[in-house]
């Protein structure tokens, strides 16, 4: 279940597979695939499953489908690493996916800008789109809130007694909102909330505000 949240009179939908879709612009947010990473670990050797090389697209098939968007911008860290076999995979969506696709550099974003040309996904250091500002690390710009990724937030809960549950989430400030890493082999980061801030957890299959 998703959770519409509004910002600047503009409409965000929270997905659970940790995207966001901006309404007015028909245009989904993703940060920090990390594509290649499960192919370039089990290179190395970690006993990471085959399968998790397909569960990235299988989710990007999902979240495109839910809301057929015009554009897709990816925040930052699309690809993990150098060239792997999952650079073919990653052609190969592209290629079925009819929605333009942006990128944003991140820091793991390394491989050559004229792959990305081959495939017609323009790479940028940042956008400014009106009154938003959409960057890989998290920036803070006068008059701008900032849509970023690069840190993987999470939130950890406590229950009754020693009960304690760690969650991808939405990391939602004053003038910011931090999108969860959407890749599934990436890890997170816990933050901790002030009073100020809205929190967005991921729990199973739906989006909920902590």
């Amino acid at each position: 279940m998703t959770h519409s949240i509004r910002i600047k009179n503009q409409e965000f939908i929270l997905h659970p597979h940790g995207g966001m879709f901006w309404a007015e612009k028909s245009m989904l947010l993703i940060s920090d695939v990390h594509l290649g990473k499960v192919a370039h670990f089990r290179k190395f050797g970690a006993a990471v499953p085959q399968k998790a090389i397909h569960k990235n697209f299988i989710l990007l098939d999902e979240i495109v489908n839910d809301f057929q968007p015009f554009q897709i911008c990816f925040l930052g860290d699309l690809f993990h690493s150098s060239l792997n076999k999952e650079w073919q995979l990653f052609e190969n969506w592209v290629q079925k996916t009819p929605a333009e696709i942006l990128l944003v550099a991140g820091n793991h974003d390394i491989i050559a800008p004229e792959k990305f040309e081959a495939l017609a996904i323009p790479i940028f250091q940042e956008l400014i789109i009106e009154d938003f500002l959409l960057t890989h690390h998290p920036e803070e710009r006068k008059n701008l809130f900032n849509f970023c990724g690069h840190i993987h937030p999470a939130i950890r809960l406590q229950g009754s007694g020693r009960q304690r549950l760690k969650l991808p989430c939405f990391f939602k400030k004053q003038h910011q909102l931090i999108l969860p890493a959407f890749g599934e082999f990436t890890g997170t980061y816990t933050l901790e909330p002030t009073k100020k801030d809205e929190v967005y957890a991921i729990v199973e299959n739906e989006v909920i505000k902590i």
